[in-house]
């Protein structure tokens, strides 16, 4: 018969031995009387050897199988650095590898208490949590000792008889041994069969703690990859968003190292600075800041000099890309974890906008009172007003068109904003409002926007104040640019308010009390001062005055009764 030459040795040597004993039955059936007894003997000898041969061969082909896998099992464990996968290909080898019906891996928790974290069947499925019957003493005692236990019939075992869970769960042959990593025990595994006894011997418990070995440097390194992972990915979503924080920040930011290179600019720094980040990052600073380098490389070199910041540096340049433009430095040491200076951080703010609705404030508070400035919400401007009580002032320049007929237009400025600046300080000295500007004439309120309980008298105090500053003023000048007001001053109510339209707007008083305080002050000569008599009724323990015909306003069907004022208290 010829033996098949795939077939292991191990089954080519108990074929030949069945040849042996097939030959031996014939022989023993023929009973030759030519063959000696002591050649029965040495077949019969050679049959039992033989049977010997085949059951250490099958016993080295095992060990052989097991060493083999042993060897694999480097190359199985190491093959993933997810935690999960690892631990799953731990599990499904050692049940292979020791004919388990079960197999269960603890591992320690945060806490440090061991808790199982997989668990794996003869069928390589999952074990569902409801079969989590183990014995607990087995486990402790590993943990305790970090030595190895197996027990072929944990029913019988001295060591474990009496124990309520082996008891309980009818357990048997177990094989539970620590998994360490230099000297640190990380869990155990812990491998059983519930049915028959003497599964595990020996051998298996030196196989699985071999096993055990390797597969704990593996989950460790899962582990440990799995931390690094897990810090990576929070670094990395820390990262992005200081990148968002950072590209948000409206203050321009640019660091650079101690050879003045820029290492980061955001988003804002670029559009400041006219240039895209990607072309300022890794420039010198004094390369990419060439208009504004002269004025910033001394305090650029003080503070790496002196260790400390440099706050509200402003700065004026002409950049290329923008033109004029006004900017705010603050620079300060850019220094690491062990407060070493690496370089310096500049934060720069862009003022060139602000500095423009500045100055065009100034302008308009030159033009409108400041008072009617803060009253003003841009959000809420509307046409339309509102009823209220105020002191109507007028003063008008005598003479003005006759005395403009003899100057240069540039000279004849200059002399009426002297006069004209004269009135306006003395109706601000009074906190009154200044309406307009008419030319030669000012128009000014008192009790609105701001109320002032008093708004008559500081009317009047402003006349005379603009009829003092006046005489001041021609202390000043020349003959021929002497110049006088006539001031008309009525108290009445008007509606102040918003006239014009959505393009065009006038905050101003409208009402009978600013026309009759205009006819009032077109009869009032060269520094006169006349009030009408609701005027006078109210101060009139605060002024000196004289009587004064009625007047025949334009518009009024009765005369207009009003004083001059000489001076008040």
């Amino acid at each position: 018969m010829t033996i098949p030459a795939e077939v292991s040795l191990h089954q080519k040597i108990q074929h030949l031995g069945r040849q042996v004993d097939q030959m031996l039955d014939v022989i023993y059936q023929i009973r030759s009387a030519s063959l000696p007894p002591s050649f029965y003997e040495e077949l019969t000898r050679l049959s039992s050897r033989l049977t010997e041969i085949a059951g250490q061969v099958k016993d080295n082909d095992d060990e052989r199988q097991r060493l083999r896998a042993l060897a694999g099992i480097g190359q199985v464990v190491n093959s993933s650095l997810d935690l999960d996968v690892v631990l799953q290909i731990v599990m499904d080898t050692l049940v292979r590898l020791t004919g388990a019906e079960r197999g269960f891996l603890m591992l320690r928790d945060d806490q440090g208490e061991l808790a199982i974290r997989i668990a794996r069947d003869w069928e390589q499925e999952a074990v569902h949590p409801s079969d989590f019957a183990i014995s607990r003493t087995i486990v402790n005692r590993v943990i305790q000792e970090e030595q190895p236990i197996l027990t072929t019939n944990a029913q019988e075992d001295p060591r474990f008889g009496g124990q309520e869970s082996i008891i309980a769960y009818n357990l048997r042959s177990i094989l539970c041994v620590p998994l360490l990593v230099k000297a640190d025990l990380i869990g155990v595994i812990y491998a059983d069969n519930r049915i028959r006894t003497g599964i595990f011997t020996e051998t298996e418990r030196d196989l699985l703690g071999a096993f055990a070995n390797q597969a704990a440097v593996a989950i460790e390194n899962a582990r440990l990859f799995a931390s690094i992972r897990k810090t990576l990915a929070e670094v990395t979503g820390l990262k992005n968003l200081m990148d968002n924080i950072f590209a948000s920040i409206v203050s321009g930011v640019i660091t650079s190292d101690l050879e003045d290179k820029i290492t980061l600019c955001n988003r804002a720094a670029a559009g400041i600075l006219g240039r895209s980040a990607a072309q300022l990052v890794g420039e010198k600073l004094e390369n990419s800041l060439p208009p504004l380098s002269p004025s910033l490389r001394q305090h650029l070199d003080q503070v790496l000099k002196t260790n400390q910041p440099v706050i509200g540096l402003e700065v004026s340049s002409r950049l290329p890309e923008r033109g004029m433009v006004d900017l705010r430095f603050n620079m300060a040491p850019l220094k690491d974890a062990e407060q070493a200076t690496q370089g310096v951080a500049i934060v720069l703010d862009d003022l060139t906008e602000k500095k423009r609705l500045e100055g065009q404030r100034r302008l308009f508070e030159r033009m409108v009172s400041p008072a009617v400035i803060d009253q003003l919400n841009p959000d809420d401007l509307q046409l339309g007003g509102r009823r209220v009580e105020i002191t109507v002032l007028f003063a008008d320049i005598r003479g003005f068109t006759s005395f403009s007929e003899t100057l240069q237009p540039e000279r004849l400025v200059a002399v009426l904003n002297r006069h004209l600046a004269a009135a306006a300080d003395a109706v601000l000295n009074q906190e009154g409002t200044i309406d307009k500007f008419l030319g030669d004439a000012i128009m000014a309120w008192f009790n609105a926007p701001i109320p002032q309980p008093d708004h008559t008298t500081r009317a009047v105090r402003a006349a005379v104040g603009l009829r003092s500053a006046i005489q001041e003023l021609h202390a000043e000048l020349p003959p021929e640019f002497h110049l006088s007001f006539g001031v008309g001053i009525h108290t009445g109510e008007a509606v102040l308010g918003l006239v014009g339209t959505e393009k065009r707007l006038e905050y101003t008083a409208i009402g009978d009390c600013v026309n009759t305080a205009k006819r009032i002050q077109e009869n009032a000569g060269p520094g006169e001062i006349l009030v009408s008599a609701e005027v006078y009724a109210r101060i009139r323990d605060q002024v000196s005055v004289l009587h004064s015909a009625p007047i025949l306003a334009k518009g009024k069907r009765e005369p207009v009764r009003v004083y001059q004022v000489v001076s008040v208290r």
